[in-house]
């Protein structure tokens, strides 16, 4: 049987449809709404919702909730801007929550 070729890919858990690359994963030690939840550089095939001021964990932050694109399943969000200097490197990144996605063609 031939191996699969490809990169390491994150799905949406309700229809399967390809969100992020594994090599995107900044880190897997983030807390989302739901438990555990990964940060990631880049998302792919999804929807941004408006931005709003959230007080997470770190401080204050405008983030926008992500969807998965095909199903409209919220995934985590987007940080949109970090108020604290300790945590402006996430501006422009993504969450997406543990429990929301899948690992694909591992």
């Amino acid at each position: 049987m031939a191996e699969v070729i490809g990169p390491r890919l994150y799905s949406c858990c309700n229809c399967r449809n390809h969100v992020a690359l594994h090599d995107d994963v900044i880190s897997k030690a983030f807390q989302g709404r739901n438990g555990r939840a990964f940060l990631f550089s880049h998302a792919m095939n999804i929807a941004v919702g408006p931005k709003e001021d959230r007080q997470l964990m770190t401080g204050l932050h405008t983030v926008a909730d992500v969807y998965c694109y095909d199903c409209r399943e919220v995934l985590g969000w987007k940080y949109e801007r970090a108020y604290e200097d300790t945590q402006k490197y996430k501006e422009g990144k993504f969450i997406l929550e543990k429990s929301k996605i899948v690992k694909d063609n591992w």
